[in-house]
């Protein structure tokens, strides 16, 4: 398999720290000409195969699957281009603007034979399957509360009027999409869709800085904070009538938790999880893609979809509107690579 990257922010300098433990042939980067000389430096120290500052030379080119690592906005667009061209997709998440983008992505890669997957490494996490299984531990589950509040760096340069694009609502910026979709992947994850959702949002110049989400699962409640407006200790607690499970790391960093029983009895449960948190969701892409795995690509596609269209709809009910929540032309901007 040859990989093609595109971007050249702080996930992607995450990513290149660990790619030589996966079964890759080639891996090429794009960036563009004001981002040159950083790209070229990227490939240099970790030995890339070539640097592309040409989206369509990168797409003629022979790799075989494309990640998109760029900011919010462009997801659909460049994924689109890349799926015409006959590449798989993996996108970073949030997967796009809104759960229509998605929905084009999908038919478009069903009727040429491809595969989209959302970059969500959660559910590769051994942790977090670990997780699941122990939650059966629980008895019936009663509460649950997920916190992710991580001061943005950002968010400095927003107060002073410097919108950036974690910030901007015309380039699908916000804490739902930026920090709090890792609340929801990990409590949907688990849980399912939930019968009624709420998101109370703290905005700004039109964009949710921080907030709580409210779900309603009926025999149980849960509720998730994601904040990058300001800052917590980040813990994750799920709590039945016989233990409770206490994470005190945000669940996409997950290596360890705590069960504890209520007669006493504390359970530590941890996991040798030895490689780079994204190894886990990279190696299991490119194994579905070489063995035409569609069953569980298929699935991991449907909570996609179905945490697309959650965040869509509680977004929208609280009066954030991105300028893609309307269909626009799907123009490649590539002044927007370099995050």
């Amino acid at each position: 398999m040859k990989l093609g990257i595109l971007g050249t922010g702080m996930i992607v300098k995450d990513l290149l720290t660990m790619l030589d433990r996966l079964p890759l042939e080639a891996v090429y980067i794009l960036g563009t000409e004001r981002s040159r000389e950083k790209t070229e430096q990227l490939a240099r120290d970790y030995r890339l195969d070539k640097a592309f500052f040409d989206y369509e030379q990168l797409l003629a080119s022979d790799a075989d699957i494309i990640y998109v690592a760029l900011p919010n906005f462009l997801h659909h667009s460049f994924a689109r281009k890349a799926l015409l061209k006959g590449k798989h997709v993996i996108i970073e998440k949030p997967v796009t603007s809104n759960s229509e983008e998605l929905a084009d992505l999908i038919n478009i890669a069903e009727e040429n034979g491809l595969m989209v997957f959302e970059a969500m490494n959660i559910h590769y996490l051994p942790s977090y399957q670990g997780l699941k299984e122990d939650v059966k531990e629980l008895g019936d589950i009663k509460i649950v509360s997920f916190n992710y509040s991580q001061y943005s760096s950002r968010y400095d340069a927003f107060k002073r009027g410097e919108i950036l694009p974690a910030f901007d609502p015309h380039k699908s910026g916000g804490a739902l999409m930026d920090i709090h979709v890792y609340n929801i992947h990990g409590i949907v994850g688990i849980f399912g869709v939930p019968q009624k959702v709420v998101y109370q949002a703290n905005i700004q110049k039109g964009i949710d800085t921080s907030g709580i989400m409210l779900y309603d699962y009926d025999t149980f409640k849960a509720v998730s904070i994601g904040a990058k407006d300001c800052k917590a200790p980040v813990t994750s607690v799920i709590q039945g009538d016989k233990a409770t499970i206490v994470v005190e790391k945000p669940v996409n960093q997950m290596q360890e938790y705590r069960v504890l029983f209520h007669d006493g009895r504390e359970k530590v449960r941890k996991f040798e999880q030895k490689e780079h948190r994204m190894y886990y969701e990279f190696k299991e892409f490119i194994r579905m893609v070489e063995e035409g795995d569609d069953k569980k690509q298929r699935k991991m596609l449907k909570l996609s979809k179905e945490i697309a269209r959650l965040m869509e709809n509680v977004r929208r009910e609280s009066g954030i509107v991105f300028d893609f929540d309307k269909r626009m032309p799907c123009s490649v901007n590539s002044d927007y690579i370099a995050r």
